[in-house]
């Protein structure tokens, strides 16, 4: 099996297949924004704008886009319409590169810190469980020792949702009853993690959305007690977002965001949405990265997120 990092032809049709719903949407808006259309005007350029709102890429890097592709328009004078997918995905994957957004990431290369601790954050129905087991995953087959946390004993079905993923992933998972203190959860993985020789500690922690000032509470105390075992823990924040919700993922985005230093974010269920366009609203407006994205059910459904290889396929 590819690891991810390394961008196979196997990640490339897994990709394609996933985007299929959102490319089908994009690309039937696009072909109706351009019919009896030789060259982009701004009436193609208006249609083109109402076409990428409607797909969710937000309204404030729809107009970043727009801005880009008239300025082209203004250089080169004359684009022709049949050149509108290829302007399109130059100019996104351009604006993403500008903002520095995305992350390489090759599971099998040495980590800095060891364990290195990674602590997910996200609402309930974020797919946050099965990205959990989707990491776990990749680590363990890329060699390394994982132990997962189950940080979350607010939800009764939380920790036994974990552990049926732990064993489908193949790794061990540290656990106490429902109502825990989730700090004291935290603490005694990373805590076994270093005594057992585990190299990756993966915690997950409770996905409702309370107020921001307990949510920030909860998140800071997990923090301080397991940098108490491991200093510089958690070494990321990643945080899990349901791509088919749309414009919510931002809105989610920007209460988590505000309750904890998020350090990167994933975005799931994207193979089940035409609303795949969040990715790039997303990757554009948070000065955090997308470091990976959901496109499906299997363990092996999480690929690190590469600007161009998203556009081109989304726009192809």
């Amino acid at each position: 099996m590819a690891l991810l990092g390394f961008f196979t032809r196997e990640n490339k049709e897994s990709l394609n297949k996933g985007l299929e719903k959102t490319k089908e949407s994009v690309l039937t808006r696009l072909s109706r924004a351009v019919i009896g259309k030789s060259k982009v005007d701004d009436e193609v350029l208006d249609k083109l704008e109402e076409v990428l709102v409607s797909s969710d890429v937000g309204v404030e890097t729809t107009l970043k886009i727009i801005d880009r592709i008239e300025a082209r328009v203004a250089r080169d004078k004359y684009l022709n319409t049949s050149e509108l997918n290829t302007i399109l995905k130059e100019e996104i994957v351009a604006l993403l590169e500008d903002n520095n957004m995305g992350i390489k990431s090759d599971f099998s290369l040495p980590l800095a810190t060891v364990p290195h601790v990674i602590m997910i954050v996200g609402v309930n129905g974020s797919g946050k469980t099965t990205t959990i087991a989707k990491l776990a995953y990749q680590y363990r087959t890329a060699g390394k020792k994982v132990l997962l946390g189950a940080a979350d004993t607010f939800r009764a079905a939380a920790i036994d949702q974990l552990q049926i993923w732990a064993d489908r992933a193949g790794v061990s998972m540290v656990r106490q009853q429902m109502g825990s203190d989730p700090a004291s959860v935290a603490y005694d993985t990373v805590k076994s993690a270093k005594a057992g020789g585990y190299e990756v500690v993966i915690i997950d922690t409770a996905g409702r959305l309370h107020n921001k000032i307990n949510l920030m509470n909860e998140l800071s105390k997990i923090k301080r007690v397991m940098e108490k075992v491991m200093p510089g823990a958690p070494h990321e924040v990643i945080l899990v977002l349901d791509g088919s919700t749309g414009q919510n993922a931002f809105e989610q985005a920007k209460q988590f965001t505000a309750a904890t230093d998020v350090t990167a974010m994933a975005i799931t269920k994207l193979d089940g949405t035409a609303k795949g366009g969040v990715v790039i609203g997303i990757s554009d407006q948070f000065k955090i990265p997308v470091k990976y994205i959901g496109i499906g059910e299997k363990l092996t459904d999480l690929q690190v997120f590469d600007r161009a290889e998203f556009v081109d396929s989304l726009f192809a």
